[in-house]
């Protein structure tokens, strides 16, 4: 019998290159690959349009579709994007802000109310800084380009304020005394240009996110791996024979960072920082499957549903394809 041919949309990964480029097989599936350098043109495609069998997509929109059974795609517990975000406070240069719990009755910009990275972001405000969200006066637009409109329906809590603005970006606003700080995955232009009118407003953030896995065990997930449900009712089997290559593909680029002989990576001490984050995680930098991530699944959706992303209380057994629960990768 010939195989399930299944396209398959990503970012270019290291640790999916080989299930794409075919040197790892996903048990009776013919991968179709298309990678992108950027996750929003997968995240559009798939879920606006359906273009794709098996899809990258934001965890963040991903559990607002499940919390209003609107989802298309289930996914499988494969997380190929995973950024601890208490780096990604930015302030201008001059800010008199000291620390994020000097936030509470400040202006804060934000991409998306639904963007995963401010989800966790503000997960962390609320309940390890202490800061009522309810205080803050949020301001949404896009990074670099004015206006970004909402891309999932979200259900704001009683007291929570969005004003969008239409004029001008996060970057500008930062520039311009608009917002007192932005929060967003990705880096302001300014900060990205090293022009040094912004900054991060936790300036050690590397040895905060350390010490919040430590303390939490959160280690926050970004994106994941869906499949379309028409696939998964006519051809259960591929779930697991999915998850179980995008495993492999994951192992083999762990090994090439760790093997330590030459530079795999173009990162200085790129060995050494392998090293340095398998001693913190105990083992496998980058779990897959579902009890290894529980904690940080869990975390991530009382979060979501306090924030009025997820409409209504979900499980982590919820969210995937129920013949991948139980599964131990080995």
């Amino acid at each position: 019998m010939a195989d399930l041919p299944l396209s398959f949309a990503a970012c270019e990964y290291d640790h999916v290159r080989d299930l794409a480029e075919g040197r790892v097989k996903a048990k009776g599936i013919e991968i179709i690959p298309m990678l992108f350098e950027e996750p929003h043109f997968v995240f559009q495609r798939a879920m606006k349009y359906e273009d794709f069998d098996i899809a990258e997509m934001s965890f963040g929109r991903y559990i607002s579709m499940v919390s209003r059974r609107a989802n298309d795609m289930t996914a499988i517990p494969v997380f190929p994007s995973r950024v601890a975000r208490i780096s990604s406070f930015y302030v201008p240069s001059g800010s008199k802000l000291k620390s994020p719990g000097d936030l509470k009755g400040k202006r804060v910009g934000i991409p998306e109310w639904t963007q995963t990275a401010s989800i966790y972001s503000r997960g962390w405000l609320a309940e390890s800084c202490g800061v009522d969200l309810k205080s803050i006066e949020w301001v949404q637009t896009g990074v670099d380009e004015p206006g970004r409109p909402e891309p999932s329906p979200v259900k704001l809590p009683k007291g929570i304020r969005v004003r969008p603005d239409t004029k001008y970006s996060l970057s500008e606003l930062l520039v311009n005394g608009g917002i007192d700080c932005a929060m967003t995955a990705l880096p302001p232009k300014p900060f990205r240009d090293g022009d040094g009118r912004v900054r991060r407003l936790v300036k050690d953030s590397r040895k905060a996110e350390i010490a919040y896995f430590k303390e939490t065990g959160i280690f926050p997930i970004m994106h994941v791996i869906a499949v379309r449900n028409e696939v998964l009712a006519g051809h259960p089997w591929v779930a697991v024979n999915l998850l179980e290559a995008f495993e492999q593909s994951k192992r083999n680029a762990i090994e090439r960072t760790l093997r330590g002989s030459h530079s795999a990576y173009p990162i200085p001490w790129g060995y050494d920082a392998a090293l340095e984050a398998r001693e913190l995680f105990g083992g496998d930098v980058f779990p897959y499957g579902l009890e290894p991530n529980r904690t940080t699944i869990e975390s991530f959706l009382r979060f979501g549903h306090a924030q009025g992303v997820a409409h209504r209380k979900l499980k982590p057994e919820d969210l995937f394809v129920p013949s991948t629960l139980e599964r131990i990768l080995t």
